[in-house]
């Protein structure tokens, strides 16, 4: 069998897209799923996504991880409106169906600004916050955050905290008022990844929610690149959720599986 894929990042953060309207794609062989993620066997990618059809939306987005878990994935969600569009099966505006319900976008050239759930409940501990942006996520602050070994002290984060479930672990510092710089270990690709959208999310409500600031519109420096976060809040939840950032076909290409 020989696929047809595109290549598309959203700040660092990359993907294998493919077209799936005609149900091509075997989904449950997730030997392959994480053969063309694989950077020196594949095609190599954190994470692969299928677009298909949907009753309920303009489309549905399927999304594995690198291992070939499911989650959400902001920047992939993102990613996947810029291939919608590059298909013609939106405009400007659209709603699309994900593992966690449907999702409002909008695309203005490489820039797509994706609604995010809304977060109800973020817990705050002594030295660190957890919570849920359609994925678990633990963010840390940290001090000289270019010194720390995100793979390591995030796996062990990972694993020894949060169980075979696991959690994403963020770490980060603060610029000014309302800019913040994070690293981010991703479950489901079990290494420090150059961009996360769920993540970035939870950074920017985190930092709110702790006091670190006041502002309701975010910007999250990423390795990869920058994204921003903005949102309401009312009565400890988090409603208004969005994601912005970019979102860019890098190449297509054809594999044999």
């Amino acid at each position: 069998m020989v696929l047809h894929f595109f290549k598309y990042q959203g700040t660092g953060n990359d993907f294998v897209i493919i077209d799936n309207r005609q149900h091509i794609f075997p989904k449950n062989d997730t030997e392959l799923i994480t053969k063309l993620c694989d950077r020196r066997f594949g095609i190599g990618a954190d994470g692969l996504i299928l677009i298909e059809n949907d009753e309920k939306s303009d489309f549905n987005m399927i999304y594995y991880n690198s291992d070939a878990s499911q989650s959400l994935c902001g920047n992939g969600g993102r990613c996947a409106v810029a291939f919608a569009y590059y298909l013609g099966m939106i405009g400007k505006e659209t709603t699309f169906n994900a593992i966690d319900g449907l999702h409002f976008a909008t695309i203005d050239g490489d820039e797509v600004n994706l609604k995010m759930g809304n977060v109800e409940e973020v817990k705050e501990k002594p030295t660190y916050t957890f919570l849920d942006t359609g994925s678990p996520h633990h963010v840390q602050l940290v001090e000289n955050l270019d010194e720390v070994d995100v793979k390591t002290v995030g796996a062990k984060l990972r694993y020894g905290m949060y169980g075979k479930s696991g959690s994403n672990i963020n770490f980060v510092s603060q610029v000014d008022d309302n800019s913040f710089n994070t690293r981010t270990y991703e479950r489901g690709v079990e290494d420090e990844t150059l961009s996360c959208g769920t993540g970035v999310t939870a950074v920017a409500i985190a930092m709110h929610k702790i006091g670190k600031t006041k502002s309701r519109t975010i910007k999250i420096n990423m390795p990869g690149g920058n994204l921003s976060v903005s949102f309401e809040q009312q009565n400890g939840s988090y409603t208004n959720i969005f994601l912005k950032g970019p979102a860019k076909q890098v190449y297509k290409g054809e594999v044999a599986c």
